[in-house]
């Protein structure tokens, strides 16, 4: 969770509500049948879990998928149905979506129903696979293990000696229902990491509890300790090189053009680049204009966007597009657009003036081993 829960703010707050609902969920339900460990006095509101649910569903529609298995089984054992669904379900979905609704209004200057647009262009007209697919066991085979690294085998362990197949068949579902799209991302998926998580944990206490058969000589380490070992090993420098170095140019440059702003020597900014590759104003700080490549799906099937066009002839792109780039102070590119664009940066009077590592090997794209900026001489 160290560098998996920071990937954009609505994941990660629907991995937040997600576990704290299933918690509230699954104690109201255990309270009712009389066999939680929580108070007797003051057992939780079922109606907390629901408006979390609500809350995360608002927040990423998807977030239905992992509620509707988790209300449907409880739902099939429940004595008052109606009861659940018309004085719980329907009142307290209809005040989140009334209430979410009315801020998008507001916010949009319009009437629009997000979650509808969200749905209509994610899974109904499958809009996300502009954005690239992948095979159906991907999730399965590379995309989950990637994030759970390590604590995988500790997780499977976990699975088996808990016997909680309620929680365990949660996570199955959610990354097969997530499998049947084309589109697939880490984020999709990051609700069930802590699940997993969770069980790693129980595989690790219930080895603590294991009596070693070394109880005499104690010159071995026992397994919890090798188990320990083994994960700080695998995680930690996996962690520090994930969150300190790997892909960091993108970051590095922003907070480099935020300083030159507040010393006034920028004036506006081209971001040569695949799209959204840097923050924006929420790093910069400074109401500056800036323009970078927009990659907006396109309604007809087989139109490159900007981002693809500039991929695919750097330079004949940005002559046709830009033309002149005197009218921008800073141009942002990466290394690997560098060599192609490096005739025309210098035939506008553009200069190199920083350079940030970025990436030691490459991820989805060529290496783009450094961020570089340039900037008009009249600047500098």
């Amino acid at each position: 969770m160290f560098f998996c829960i920071t990937r954009t703010l609505s994941n990660s707050l629907e991995t937040v509500l997600t576990v704290a609902g299933l918690y509230y969920w699954f104690t109201a339900i255990e309270s009712s049948k009389g066999t939680s460990v929580v108070s007797k006095q003051s057992p939780p509101s079922r109606k907390v879990a629901l408006l979390i649910a609500a809350l995360s569903c608002a927040i990423r529609p998807t977030s239905a998928i992992t509620w509707l298995y988790v209300g449907l089984l409880d739902f099939i054992q429940m004595k008052s149905k109606c009861r659940f669904v018309f004085l719980e379900v329907i009142p307290v979905g209809a005040i989140v979506l009334a209430v979410t609704t009315l801020l998008d209004w507001w916010m949009y200057g319009q009437q629009v129903i997000v979650p509808l647009n969200f749905l209509k262009f994610n899974l109904f007209s499958s809009g996300g696979d502009y954005y690239g697919t992948h095979v159906f066991h991907w999730y399965f085979t590379q995309g989950f293990p990637s994030m759970i690294w390590t604590f995988l085998p500790f997780a499977i362990f976990g699975i088996v000696k808990s016997r909680e197949w309620r929680i365990s068949g949660l996570i199955a579902w959610v990354l097969g229902v997530y499998s049947i799209l084309g589109h697939k991302e880490f984020r999709f998926v990051l609700p069930v990491l802590p699940l997993a998580l969770m069980f790693s944990g129980y595989c690790l206490a219930a080895t603590s509890q294991l009596k070693s058969k070394n109880m005499h000589g104690k010159r071995w380490p026992s397994r919890l300790q090798l188990s320990v070992i083994l994960l700080i090993i695998t995680n930690v420098p996996m962690a520090l090189y994930m969150s300190l170095f790997h892909q960091r140019g993108t970051e590095d440059v922003m907070y480099y053009l935020s300083k030159e702003a507040h010393d006034g020597r920028v004036k506006s900014i081209l971001f040569l680049m695949p799209c959204h590759s840097t923050p924006y104003y929420s790093t910069l700080h400074y109401n500056l204009p800036m323009r970078f490549l927009d990659c907006t799906p396109s309604d007809n099937k087989g139109t490159l966007d900007e981002s693809d066009r500039f991929l695919a002839s750097p330079h004949d792109f940005v002559d046709e597009v830009f033309g002149n780039l005197s009218s921008f102070s800073h141009i942002v590119l990466f290394e690997s657009e560098e060599r192609h664009m490096l005739n025309l940066l210098l035939r506008n009077s553009l200069l190199e003036v920083r350079r940030f590592f970025h990436s030691h090997f490459k991820v989805d794209r060529d290496l783009q081993s450094s961020v570089v900026v340039y900037s008009q001489r009249d600047v500098l």
